[in-house]
């Protein structure tokens, strides 16, 4: 009986399972987008928030050091949302205002009104990785995550703290990103982000990001009362503990106008 030989062999294998591998990528990437979408098209129709913030900076040695400040969002038709913080207290950056124009796609527009310079300073889209105000928040990561900011992939299903969640990949589509990817949990009930990790440009873990103490408001829209960051190369973090949340405030785009931005109270 004749046998094949090795290459023959090999070559036999290499045309059955070479369509395997795509196949299995395009169905994790499918499925790692309609998953995104769900989270994206639940939160749909908020219109508009306020809230206020207590954002803690803690340094590897533990040391402490609070801000207070002021939150407004607002959902935009057909792109990104508009939001605004302004800085209450401690008096050293007391007025300081940050604006935000997030966009479906392209580079979103972010203005810092700096009171002590008494100017209004544009952050280009080459530095949006650069850390918010001292905190480990880089700027990029306080605009609206946009579904069409990156590529996904699904990778597992995984339970933590008795919830099953989605695990997925996210690649920005930006190459100014200042991460190359996160990963990040959702879970499967109501499609809640209860944790990312950033990975920086040389793709090693650089923060983590942690969710905790949901609230539902209007019966529809779920936000989180604490964000806590994580810096594990530096062993920085920053807590944001988020209060008094607002539906229906009634904002408008004059709300949100970057020519009066010295002049947000």
């Amino acid at each position: 009986m004749h046998r094949p030989d090795t290459a023959a062999l090999l070559l036999l294998f290499a045309a059955w399972f070479a369509p395997v591998a795509p196949a299995l990528a395009d169905e994790a990437s499918e499925r790692g987008l309609a998953i995104a979408i769900e989270a994206d098209t639940r939160d749909q129709g908020f219109g508009d928030t306020a809230s206020t913030l207590q954002m803690t900076l803690r340094n590897r040695h533990g040391d402490e050091t609070t801000r207070q400040m002021r939150s407004r969002a607002l959902e935009v038709a057909d792109d990104g949302d508009k939001s605004l913080i302004i800085f209450n207290d401690p008096a050293d950056v007391k007025g300081t205002a940050f604006l935000s124009f997030s966009h479906k796609t392209g580079d979103d527009d972010q203005w810092l009104y700096l009171p002590a310079l008494k100017r209004v300073k544009r952050i280009s889209s080459s530095n949006k990785s650069g850390p918010f105000m001292g905190s480990e928040f880089a700027y990029e990561d306080l605009s609206s995550q946009e579904v069409d900011k990156y590529t996904y992939r699904y990778l597992r299903d995984e339970d933590f703290d008795d919830r099953s969640h989605y695990v997925i990949e996210r690649v920005p589509v930006d190459k100014k990103s200042g991460y190359t990817r996160q990963t990040v949990w959702i879970d499967h009930e109501e499609y809640r982000v209860w944790k990312v990790e950033f990975y920086d440009r040389k793709d090693a873990l650089l923060k983590t990001l942690v969710f905790d103490q949901y609230q539902r408001y209007l019966d529809k829209h779920w936000r989180a009362s604490l964000l806590d960051m994580t810096n594990h190369q530096t062993g920085k973090s920053t807590r944001l503990d988020v209060t008094d949340y607002v539906f229906g405030n009634g904002f408008s785009d004059s709300d949100f106008n970057r020519n009066s931005l010295a002049k947000a109270r």
